[in-house]
């Protein structure tokens, strides 16, 4: 009964995912296709297909209940294509991942390439074999050893990028969910979100979501950048999320403040360990390696095809403890990103060398 009720829930997603994506077409796309059936179904070799005979988006019964909702909505923008590229185009003469299917990927920005590992394996990369060793040593118990590992992991990693911007050449991009969608987010999430921006190497923006469990569409960090720069942003960012919680536990095992005070707490610990990162940038400001931001132009370009229509909005917190906040900040500029988190949620991208 549980299981059939969350496929309910999934179906009921997929449906909004189909209208939300519709809205990234002309009108004049948007009138040649109409809502497909959306089925999960068994199947051995596939996550989805589109069936033109049925008018039916189909995904992979085991693969919907088990993924995350990013993989599932990937997989399903690109069965998506498929029914663009047939409805609007005329492509059933052409084989198909031909032009036309291309083009309907570029328009939903969606990935034409039909598989869950949708993040290149990183790993082996020459910088990412130096960083993964870097956050290994940061996890010394000498402090100084530690704090100096850290920060030549993210010197190393500024150099990486500046290197590359300096020479332009040409880069491929993607983009991935930080975290689960969710009708509402804390503002260290948005803090948070920003820290990334400006020291990672990616670009940050909150984009609409289904909420499974609440059956809505709600909101989700959307991380979009190189390979390499998503993966250290995407394990900085879960290291920073598990940081936060297993700091808040011990700090209120006594006090019992409310969630409000975990936000001040939170938001402390996110701005200590900025004011860090500051530091080193204006330590290393004269040298062409130093922790300094640097804007990827191609980047730019890339986060203005994939989010066409954007809006900017601010965000008006409640009441802030101070005491609670400056707690949180000293606590913050002793945080070392470091190699020792292990995966979750079926995010296999959060790993750099991780130990089970």
């Amino acid at each position: 009964m549980i299981g059939t009720e969350l496929e309910r829930k999934i179906l009921h997603g997929l449906a909004l995912e189909w209208e939300n994506a519709l809205y990234l077409l002309d009108s004049k796309y948007r009138e040649l296709i109409r809502m497909p059936a959306f089925g999960l179904k068994d199947m051995k070799r596939r996550l989805g297909y589109w069936s033109g005979e049925k008018k039916e988006i189909c995904i992979n019964r085991e693969f919907a209940l088990s993924g995350n909702w990013d993989s599932v909505r990937r997989i399903f923008l690109h069965e998506m294509a498929h029914q663009l590229a047939q409805q609007a185009f005329g492509a059933e003469a052409e084989t198909p991942h031909g032009p036309l299917f291309r083009k309907a990927c570029y328009l939903l920005r969606a990935d034409y390439r039909a598989s869950e590992d949708y993040i290149p394996d990183v790993e082996n990369s020459v910088i990412m074999q130096r960083i993964r060793k870097l956050f290994a040593l940061a996890e010394s118990s000498n402090r100084n050893e530690a704090e100096s590992a850290m920060r030549k992991a993210h010197e190393l990693s500024a150099k990486h990028n500046i290197d590359i911007l300096s020479k332009n050449t040409s880069r491929n991009f993607i983009s991935v969910f930080a975290g689960t969608p969710a009708l509402r987010h804390p503002r260290e999430e948005y803090d948070l979100a920003q820290l990334l921006r400006e020291y990672y190497f990616v670009w940050t923006i909150w984009v609409l979501a289904y909420v499974i469990e609440k059956e809505k569409m709600g909101r989700v960090l959307e991380l979009s950048g190189t390979p390499d720069n998503i993966s250290i942003a995407s394990y900085v960012y879960d290291f920073i999320r598990r940081y936060i919680e297993n700091q808040w536990v011990e700090y209120n095992r006594k006090i019992q403040l409310n969630r409000y005070r975990k936000t001040d707490f939170a938001s402390g610990i996110i701005r200590g360990f900025t004011g860090k990162l500051k530091s080193n940038s204006r330590i290393k400001s004269h040298a062409v390696y130093g922790l300094i931001k640097a804007d990827d132009p191609q980047l730019k370009e890339y986060a203005k095809y994939r989010y066409p229509h954007t809006v900017t909005f601010s965000r008006k917190g409640s009441g802030c403890d101070r005491n609670v906040l400056r707690d949180g900040i000293n606590i913050g500029k002793e945080l070392v990103i470091s190699k020792g988190i292990t995966k979750t949620d079926g995010n296999k991208r959060f790993l750099l060398g991780c130990s089970e």
